[in-house]
């Protein structure tokens, strides 16, 4: 059942966006460990994004989504836990036990690719504001990750803030070539440049 759900997940959801992925370095291959980085503009952000990815790399990917929002019911649990197998993560109250970055290199380490947005929170006017540290930290602690910059166009129009029905625009994802983090690259140097390889990505849009 979890599997005709997840595939009844991806069809809707490419229903709704319309998306078709661009991939600017080609076509990921199941046995490559990344994190797909993106600009975060609305809760449709990291099903389509997972929906975009071919199906033998979407089954090892796993969105990182907030433990405060996702984790706050049974439906929304079941949802990003059971259907898209999610890593809920505290943005809060963090302590050495309950750590995010440890949480999300874990689960590198047990082999699965990551869905992440590092602005940290939905973008209120679509413009892609300034990366939180956690995307250079988790690069620090696994450097053979992958770093895969993504743009999402048009997401936050067809399921604006406070919608509950999503408006007919056609959206787009589009994939960047991989990034790491460079030997003693200093922190805010980083944050722009990851920053920056996803803004780039926009000239590479189909809708």
């Amino acid at each position: 059942m979890p599997d005709m759900l997840r595939t009844l997940s991806v069809f809707l959801t490419k229903l709704i966006t319309g998306v078709n992925p661009v991939w600017v370095d080609g076509v990921p291959r199941a046995d490559r460990l990344r994190v797909y980085f993106a600009n975060h503009g609305s809760h449709l952000d990291f099903a389509t994004l997972w929906a975009a990815l071919p199906r033998e790399v979407r089954d090892k990917t796993r969105p990182v989504a907030a433990r405060d929002y996702w984790g706050r019911s049974k439906f929304t649990r079941s949802v990003a836990g059971g259907l898209f197998n999610s890593l809920l993560i505290a943005r809060s109250g963090i302590t050495r036990q309950d750590n995010p970055i440890g949480q999300m290199a874990d689960a590198l380490r047990d082999g699965s690719s990551l869905i992440l947005f590092p602005e940290g929170t939905r973008s209120a006017d679509g413009v892609i504001g300034p990366f939180k540290p956690g995307i250079f930290h988790l690069a620090q602690k696994v450097p053979e990750a992958e770093l895969v910059p993504v743009f999402l166009q048009n997401l936050n129009r067809i399921l604006p803030k406070g919608h509950l029905l999503p408006i007919p625009i056609i959206g787009s994802v589009v994939f960047g070539p991989p990034l790491r983090l460079e030997p003693h690259e200093k922190k805010e140097d980083f944050l722009e440049r990851a920053r920056q390889a996803v803004l780039n990505l926009s000239s590479r849009t189909r809708a």
